[in-house]
């Protein structure tokens, strides 16, 4: 589903971090997010619409300078796309609730591991356990 809020409640609504990299796709500097180094226990929900998204549990320091996770708590809360921008082709990670860009998804880690979501802080909010 995709959101039904314009562009302009948007700008309303999220910082002007947010909306750049949430509605404009953008992303944030590496290793200056909130939740990169965050080990509390909890869920973390889409900054845009509070639809709960990624659990603690599955949170991993990649190295990477975002906040990664091997996978979803609920495929059918995220979509995924193909992204042939910046040279390189990229699967982006999606909130499907209200379209707001997360980061993006990579297949870089042991298979009974799931994948590498590779996801920028300020699209986020952390609920603690």
């Amino acid at each position: 589903m995709k959101s039904k809020i314009s562009e302009d409640e948007w700008k309303k609504k999220l910082t002007k971090e947010q909306y750049h990299i949430l509605r404009e796709k953008g992303t944030e500097v590496p290793f200056t997010g909130k939740y990169v180094y965050n080990n509390e226990k909890g869920i973390y929900k889409c900054a845009g619409c509070g639809k709960t998204l990624f659990s603690s549990d599955e949170k991993f320091n990649s190295g990477t300078g975002w906040p990664s996770f091997y996978a979803p708590i609920n495929n059918d809360d995220i979509e995924e796309k193909v992204d042939k921008k910046h040279g390189m082709v990229r699967t982006e990670v999606l909130c499907k609730n209200c379209g707001g860009h997360l980061g993006h998804v990579f297949d870089d880690v042991p298979k009974n591991k799931g994948c590498r979501y590779c996801i920028n802080s300020i699209s986020l909010d952390f609920e603690k356990k």
